[in-house]
Formats: structure tokens, C-alpha cells, sequence
């Protein structure tokens, strides 16, 4: 696969909770003028999952976002889950 195939991708982000977290997320991909296909989030009292998909980008965007996505503050963790071609299940 080269870098300027696009691919299918989930970022699966687990963050403290905190006012503003979802719009922090989001940057990295309005910074690149990309747009989510799918975003969705789990609030719980301490912590917060956030699963954002989007069906084409390329490998390298993937790993810049993925870069900008682990400095937010209050973020713990950010696994990507790729397909390389198809949606995001």
C-alpha cells in the first residue's frame, strides 16, 4: 500500500472528562480540512471514549492526526484501527 492510497480508519481515544474535550479532537482533522464520517462518545463522570471514523484519508494524514490527537491534554490513549479499503465498521 502506498502512502497516497486513502484508507478507511477509526481513532479509538480514551480521555479524562473534561468541558471542550470533543471540539480539542476534532482540530486535528479541521487543521487538514478533513471531515469525520462518523463520530461518536461515551461521557461517563471520569472518563470519556471517543471513537471518530472517517472512510478516506491518506496514511500519512492517518499519522498526523493520530500524532495530534495523543497531545491533547487529558488524552490517555489513541489506537487507530485501519481497513484498507471498505468502510469503518
Amino acid at each position: 500500500m502506498t502512502n497516497a492510497e486513502p484508507l478507511a480508519i477509526r481513532f479509538m481515544v480514551d480521555a479524562d472528562t473534561s468541558p471542550g474535550l470533543l471540539l480539542r479532537l476534532l482540530q486535528p482533522f479541521a487543521r487538514r480540512d478533513l471531515t469525520p464520517d462518523r463520530m461518536w462518545a461515551n461521557c461517563g463522570k471520569d472518563d470519556t471514549h471517543v471513537e471518530i471514523a472517517i472512510l478516506a484519508i491518506s496514511m500519512d494524514d492517518a499519522r498526523l492526526v493520530e500524532g495530534n490527537l495523543r497531545q491533547v491534554i487529558g488524552v490517555r490513549s489513541v489506537v487507530p484501527v485501519s481497513r484498507r479499503n471498505g468502510g469503518c465498521d
